[in-house]
């Protein structure tokens, strides 16, 4: 078992293959936390805390007159509201009395195997092959009988533990919760650890940014209804001197797709709490006697080795135990061609057919029709939520269009964006009280259409049947499933007054509602996530999908960044990447090796192409599924940073036996009378010979990864190459 209680010190550590977790119920109960780090044997790690007065530090009243015990300077598993910690709280309850207080103690814990799961939420699972424990630990305020349930699954092959919070009001009147986190984590130091997030913007997301712990509270969150192009669910502590291949690393990544709040607090005595969970912007949620709100999931990942192995650890898991899609390992994903980029709005059913006659040349087995083909819709102003075929555009109806594609030799996908809904559509014309708008005052507008309130049934029962009847008439192997705006007016015409401040989070649980409805009945269906790009692309969002739209920022160059953020937590064959006209003095080549960085695809006109253009397009088509088992199913390798002056990015990916690698490099910032540039590989077998791109040069691993490869100074700014290395016993 991974998890053991000591009944004689009251400790309960968690243990994976390579780290240990421990908490203490200790003085008055109080559930402590002891460690989290490299693993331990099962000893009382309470001997780290020094109990000592603190000078005017509040004590507990059962303290009485002991005042070297405050909860100001205690390091807990989930800390209390209103009993004398000022540190960022993990929760705050407005009790029945009107008073603001949570006073939790441990009453009561369980061990079990398998993991715990959740009834409202998306969390990751374990596997056939995964051991899997889980612990809940329960603590409760005796005055108004709530009681906060924690949460921890531990996988300990994958060197993984996820937490959660349940929130139960076992009292006799209503109580409302205006923050809960899902977990805390407090550090005996933190003055040496370093914040890494991902920001960015529209067209720009997961960009990696690093900051020094100061003395201050460190807020990493979104308020916009989801994820967000401008942060994501996902923070890195790490030693201050940590790097790609050394230091303490403690991942964070939440699995949630609307608010979120990291919050990181250096203390007074250099303690850092980090709490993670909803954002309480505009969150105030009734809980009635008897009723139990359940926190999102945070998957959680430590190891001494810096951030490729934490990488590994975040990839590998998401890799397995997430997304339940068959297309994350059974089925080869498809090269597809988008019409977007092509034609936008402006296409019929005769000019798409024509595009997939040209893209079958190009080596593409799937066209995708994008926005445009439904309702009254010529451009970005109208037709959104009326789900039914355009046939004044797709003349011959879609199912029909369908087969053509099909007898082509090609599948077919399309796009939908469901939780939108168009002022000029019939859909708002006859239920515009679906639509999110305060009473009395004008809707932001963006792009011009306005978001429908997804915590409503009426809303998720519409959209269930109108999608479900569009992928049940033809024969439909893909879809993009979009949003393209951030949520405002947050109304929910639905709701008493009193309960506005749960109109955000029931978005999301009807979202996901819809999801589960849609895609999971439809396992055949490869389903793609987009966000204006790349603006929700987070693990629950991934649990339905296997794959996401990185960016609506196609240039080749600017993906070098977005590829290189996103892969610090997400494994690359979730990165939606494609080649398209943008980066005009970009090589076509270039873009193939960059879009090689994730599911590979077109975003053009394939009519456009010369035959030469078609034949080396084609070309690429077969290098990605060449390499697939490599790029999909290997080890990833941050070899530059992007971020940093450099004349070349690079990066790897090496198969799990360590017998094929494929490195990528590009030539981003070529200058005059330059020196020889190298790219020294990693994880490769240091005492095997690999070929390179099948030629007669044979180098060992060794050299490889300590002297490394010479990259070709005379060649145009922003070439590639790609080096394909193969173990010679395998060759």
């Amino acid at each position: 078992m991974s998890i053991i209680f000591n009944e004689k010190t009251k400790t309960i550590t968690l243990h994976t293959k390579n780290t240990s977790y421990q908490m203490k119920i200790g003085n008055l109960d109080y559930l402590l936390h002891l460690y989290y780090g490299p693993s331990i044997p099962d000893e009382d790690m309470s001997c780290l805390i020094m109990q000592y007065d603190r000078g005017f530090s509040g004590n507990p009243y059962e303290s009485r007159s002991a005042r070297t015990f405050s909860l100001d300077a205690q390091p807990q598993e989930f800390s209390t509201q209103q009993q004398g910690d000022f540190r960022t709280s993990s929760i705050e309850v407005v009790n029945s009395d009107g008073s603001y207080s949570f006073h939790g103690k441990a009453v009561n814990y369980k061990i079990s195997k398998g993991k715990y799961q959740l009834s409202t939420l998306p969390s990751v699972f374990a596997g056939r092959d995964d051991t899997a424990d889980s612990l809940e630990v329960t603590l409760c305020d005796v005055v108004s009988n709530i009681q906060v349930t924690l949460l921890y699954g531990v996988f300990e092959e994958a060197d993984i533990i996820t937490r959660a919070v349940k929130v139960t009001n076992h009292g006799k009147n209503p109580v409302y919760l205006k923050k809960i986190m899902s977990m805390c984590l407090d550090f005996l130091n933190g003055s040496d650890l370093d914040l890494i997030s991902l920001p960015g913007r529209y067209g720009q997301e997961r960009q990696v940014e690093r900051q020094a712990m100061t003395h201050h509270i460190h807020n990493i969150g979104s308020v916009r209804g989801s994820s967000s192009h401008q942060q994501n669910p996902f923070v890195i502590l790490c030693d201050r001197e940590a790097g790609e291949d050394y230091g303490r690393c403690y991942g964070f990544s939440l699995v949630y797709s609307g608010n979120f709040l990291a919050e990181a607090e250096l203390d007074q005595y250099d303690q850092l709490r980090f709490v993670m969970g909803i954002n309480p912007k505009q969150f105030l949620y009734e809980l009635k006697p008897g009723q139990v709100f359940e926190c999102p999931e945070v998957v959680m990942a430590f190891t001494s080795h810096g951030f490729t192995a934490l990488s590994h650890l975040y990839h590998d898991f998401y890799r397995t135990n997430l997304c339940r899609s068959k297309f994350v390992s059974q089925v080869q994903r498809p090269v597809l061609i988008n019409s977007w980029e092509a034609a936008f709005m402006d296409f019929d059913d005769v000019k798409l057919v024509e595009i997939a006659k040209a893209a079958k040349n190009m080596g593409v087995d799937l066209l995708v029709m994008d926005d445009g083909w439904f309702g009254k819709r010529d451009d970005d102003n109208s037709g959104l939520g009326d789900w039914f075929v355009n046939e004044t555009k797709i003349k011959c109806g879609l199912h029909k269009l369908v087969e053509q594609i099909n007898d082509l030799g090609m599948k077919f996908g399309i796009w939908f964006e469901p939780e939108m809904v168009s002022e000029d559509s019939d859909l708002y014309r006859a239920h515009p009280d679906w639509a999110m708008e305060i009473p009395g005052r004008h809707a932001v507008r963006s792009r011009n259409q306005i978001a429908l309130d997804m915590s409503r049934r009426d809303v998720q029962d519409y959209l269930i049947e109108k999608v479900n009847a569009i992928l049940d008439d033809a024969n439909i192997y893909y879809v993009k499933w979009d949003i393209n705006r951030s949520l405002a007016d947050i109304w929910s015409n639905a709701l008493p007054p009193e309960k506005q401040g749960e109109v955000y989070h029931r978005y999301v649980l009807g979202l996901y509602r819809v999801m589960d409805k849609i895609i999971l009945t439809h396992p055949d269906i490869l389903f793609e996530g987009c966000s204006g790009g790349g603006g929700r692309y987070d693990p629950a969002m991934l649990s339905y999908y296997p794959q996401y739209w990185v960016s609506d920022n196609n240039n080749p160059i600017d993906r070098l960044k977005l590829h290189y953020g996103t892969s610090f937590v997400y494994p690359t064959c979730t990165m939606g990447a494609h080649i398209s006209d943008s980066g005009r003095f970009v090589p076509l080549e270039t873009k193939a090796v960059v879009a090689m960085c994730g599911t590979f695809g077109y975003e053009l006109d394939a009519t456009h192409l010369s035959k030469e253009e078609l034949a080396i397009c084609k070309e690429q088509s077969q290098r990605f599924r060449k390499y697939y088992h490599i790029t999909f199913k290997g080890d990833f390798y941050r070899l530059t940073n992007p971020f940093q002056m450099g004349n070349m990015t690079a990066w790897q990916h090496v198969t799990k036996d360590k017998k094929e690698s494929l490195l990528s490099v590009v030539v981003t910032n070529l200058t005059c009378n330059g020196p020889q540039e190298y790219i020294r590989a990693k994880g490769l077998d240091a005492d095997a010979f690999y070929s390179i791109n099948g030629g007669p040069q044979i180098r060992s691993g060794s050299s490889l990864m300590n002297a490394g490869i010479p990259i070709n100074r005379e060649v145009p700014e922003y070439s590639a190459f790609q080096f394909h290395l193969v173990r010679q016993d395998e060759a």
